[in-house]
């Protein structure tokens, strides 16, 4: 075989190799795909009143839970009456609210509701957005606050009539938070936390 011919075989050895390494390096890479998580079937939006509610003593104000909730007395530290809850079982969630009768400290209770239900999670949020409550015709007053990020709480709230009565609320999951995963459940509870504020109402002596 002549050296014209030997040079001639090996760069079509070479350039088939070349393409044998170029198409192969064109093959699809693996790409870990994201995260999913569980589809989850809401139930209709329906709501039910306190005022039949089962917890054994009088509410001091009137507003409507969801139906998939259940409204039961809370166990204060201090043993006093003003402690509920609304259970979620569907969602392993509750919605903890207390009441306070204003007495000359409404400064006070708000500077408290802040430092309990914001203050303690700012580590973890990663925004914390206010939104204003104002409802002259029920003299509902007060602040929604919804936590962005793996917080304890994503949504917080107090409302007042600035004169005697005083309520505040959070929600929380019995699970370790993960804002991703919780996301469209948060949005869906919040919406129920928005319902409970535009419907409630005082209660007179």
């Amino acid at each position: 075989m002549s050296l014209l011919k030997i040079r001639k075989k090996t760069n079509e050895l070479l350039a088939g190799m070349i393409l044998l390494l170029t198409l192969s390096g064109c093959r699809d890479v693996p790409v870990p795909k994201p995260r999913g998580y569980f589809r989850i079937d809401f139930p209709a939006k329906e709501y039910i009143s306190s005022e039949s509610n089962p917890v054994g003593h009088k509410i001091p104000f009137l507003t409507e839970y969801p139906l998939y909730g259940k409204l039961t007395s809370g166990d204060g530290s201090t043993g006093e009456q003003g402690w509920y809850n609304i259970e979620l079982p569907d969602f392993n969630a509750k919605i903890y609210l207390t009441y306070k009768e204003v007495k000359n400290d409404l400064p006070s209770l708000i500077e408290q509701t802040y430092t309990m239900n914001v203050k303690n999670h700012i580590s973890k949020a990663d925004a914390i957005n206010e939104e204003i409550i104002s409802n002259d015709s029920s003299n509902v007053y007060g602040i929604l606050y919804d936590l962005k990020g793996n917080t304890a709480s994503a949504v917080q709230f107090y409302v007042t009539d600035s004169l005697k009565h005083y309520l505040r609320g959070s929600l929380y999951f019995n699970v370790e938070p993960n804002a991703d995963s919780l996301a469209t459940v948060i949005e869906f509870l919040r919406k129920d936390i928005v319902h409970m504020i535009e419907t409630l109402k005082w209660k007179a002596d």
